[in-house]
């Protein structure tokens, strides 16, 4: 089964120093047909303005990675971590049995752009943790292993059956992806235009496969996604 989630029809919520849209239900944006898919509970594409952010705050029993793709964002949290993530890098903190932790736009003029993700960890009680990790670029249509269960490849740990990709794609280009018998896709795209079955996809999008199957993109401009392959 294939399922496109077309960016209009997101969640939205704008507090002025916040302007942010909900792939799935968040905070007071509840809609019972988009709760999340499979382990992939949340995607929020934020825009924060200059100097502002979120104030510490906590969580637990989750997995949280944060993918920016313009400015820079400051993180801090309980565990002593302090970093400030730019594009070209991936952080991934387990909330496990409790943390908290704040995030500001690291900047006073620009705004940063960024995608929070929750995945639902394999298991409740986890040590908390954080890790952050350069994101080598990769060749339009490789896909490009960012984060993973066993953290191969240089990728972050996150701790669910999950392999989740960065993959560029330049205008023209196409990438085929065989999604497994018992496994789920999901692509966020972040930037661009992708072709899909004869649909055209633009930034915010997001295309969900249940079950077996190929999936065909093929840039129509020159685009940037994640690809989320989950276990059922």
């Amino acid at each position: 089964m294939q399922t496109v989630r077309h960016a209009e029809d997101r969640g939205h919520v704008n507090l002025g120093w916040l302007n942010s849209r909900h792939s799935f239900s968040f905070g007071h944006y509840y809609d019972p047909a988009h709760m999340g898919f499979g382990a992939l509970r949340v995607i929020n594409e934020d825009r924060v303005v200059a100097g502002a952010g979120f104030d510490t705050h906590g969580h637990a029993d989750m997995e949280i990675v944060t993918w920016v793709l313009e400015g820079a964002l400051e993180h801090k949290d309980s565990l002593g971590s302090g970093e400030v993530l730019r594009p070209g890098e991936i952080q991934r903190m387990t909330a496990g049995t409790g943390i908290r932790h704040s995030e500001f736009n690291h900047s006073k003029v620009n705004p940063v752009h960024l995608l929070q993700i929750w995945i639902l960890p394999e298991r409740e009680g986890l040590e908390p943790g954080y890790e952050q990790k350069p994101v080598r670029k990769g060749k339009s249509g490789e896909l490009v292993l960012i984060g993973s269960r066993d953290g191969r490849e240089d990728s972050v740990t996150i701790h669910q059956d999950v392999d989740l990709y960065s993959v560029r794609l330049d205008a023209g280009d196409t990438i085929d992806f065989d999604v497994k018998p018992g496994r789920k896709a999901w692509v966020q795209l972040a930037r661009g235009e992708l072709d899909f079955d004869g649909e055209a996809l633009r930034a915010g999008d997001g295309i969900g496969i249940s079950g077996e199957g190929a999936l065909k993109l093929k840039g129509i401009s020159d685009a940037e996604f994640l690809l989320f392959d989950l276990g059922a």
